[in-house]
């Protein structure tokens, strides 16, 4: 993104924005090689190819606000690679990744993860470094980075089957996998905002996992965790927390974890997730993704575009689908979320454009 668009950004998420509501996206390899056109491993491997697929989307789309911007990722590769997980590439989707946890009490003889050469983070801190001068001579920041939240990189460098049998049958164990993991994406959001530079104000954690659990689970196994992860930054930063799955059992918990801004998933009506939290955080969506965004035609997008603005007023919202960005989401329906928002407010384009 651009400098003045990340001040929007960032005043719409600590609630001080007195202007029109942004559209923002969450955008990674799932969706923009798909888009473009192009092989997984070549967008993963080749530098020409990734710092100019990303160029492409920002000036196709200079009205949206890409978050986090120039995001160096593998998939969800990254942080279970560190830890030692086996990786499988693919040239037509993102990575995956089999569990190496095959006991848990194996625990006990894990050692901590070192980001700056441990896995896939070596490679794109690299990527950072290298790259970065180029994208800021383009005109444009990296304002945040991101990472994979502690019970995400655990369950699936444990196996998410295992690991929730886990919570029930060795507690001891599961907390001290979580340690790791947390210690792990702390350093690992630290490494990438020392490789950029001063440009980063803003952490992105996405944890799905959060969303399997029990509310009691969640205050036990979750909730600290998170917070130490919000905790370990800067008030002043930004800080957005993505959970597209089940977060009714602990909407109201996940409140007190330090975050700024929610981007949450379909299955959950914004009218409900403002009358329990309040102005407790900015909300950040939530068009939805696959049936709607995806699989939708530009009227139904648009019309599920204003369906969110009118029901939440467009206060303390960022205007986002239900989560990332799905696979196969087309330029059509991305442009179809712009048009309901000028309708919403016809000033939106000169305020959001850079």
């Amino acid at each position: 993104m651009r400098k003045a668009q990340w001040e929007i950004f960032k005043k719409a998420a600590k609630r001080l924005n007195d202007g029109p509501v942004p559209l923002a996206l969450i955008i990674d390899s799932p969706w923009i090689p798909g888009y473009l056109g192009i092989n997984h491993l070549d967008y993963y491997l080749d530098p020409e190819i990734w710092f100019n697929s990303n160029l492409r989307i920002m000036e196709e789309f200079p009205e949206v606000i890409f978050f986090p911007s120039w995001w160096v990722e593998y998939g969800m590769a990254v942080e279970p690679s560190a830890l030692g997980a086996k990786i499988c590439f693919w040239p037509d989707q993102p990575p995956g990744i089999s569990p190496a946890l095959f006991r848990i009490e194996d625990v006990d003889h894990l050692p901590p993860a070192n980001v700056q050469s441990d896995g896939f983070a070596a490679l794109a801190l690299q990527r950072y470094r290298t790259q970065k001068q180029r994208i800021f001579d383009a005109g444009y920041i990296i304002p945040a980075v991101a990472a994979r939240g502690p019970l995400c990189t655990a369950a699936f460098f444990r196996g998410l089957n295992d690991f929730l049998m886990d919570l029930t049958e060795n507690p001891g164990a599961v907390h001290k996998l979580l340690e790791l993991a947390t210690r792990l994406t702390v350093d690992w959001l630290r490494a990438q905002a020392q490789a950029i530079g001063e440009t980063v104000e803003g952490i992105l954690v996405l944890d799905d996992i959060v969303g399997l659990l029990s509310r009691k689970h969640y205050l036990e196994f979750a909730h600290p965790y998170l917070q130490r992860v919000f905790d370990a930054f800067p008030r002043e930063w930004v800080k957005v927390y993505h959970n597209d799955a089940n977060i009714k059992p602990m909407l109201e918990d996940l409140a007190g974890t330090g975050f700024d801004v929610l981007n949450w998933g379909k299955n959950l009506d914004v009218t409900e997730v403002r009358r329990r939290i309040g102005d407790r955080f900015c909300l950040m969506g939530n068009v939805n993704p696959l049936e709607i965004g995806t699989r939708g035609t530009r009227e139904d997008v648009k019309a599920a575009t204003l369906e969110v603005l009118d029901k939440s007023g467009g206060q303390g919202l960022i205007l986002s689908v239900g989560g990332g960005v799905s696979p196969g989401m087309p330029g059509a329906n991305i442009r179809a979320m712009m048009d309901g928002l000028r309708e919403f407010q016809p000033e939106t384009s000169q305020s959001i454009r850079a």
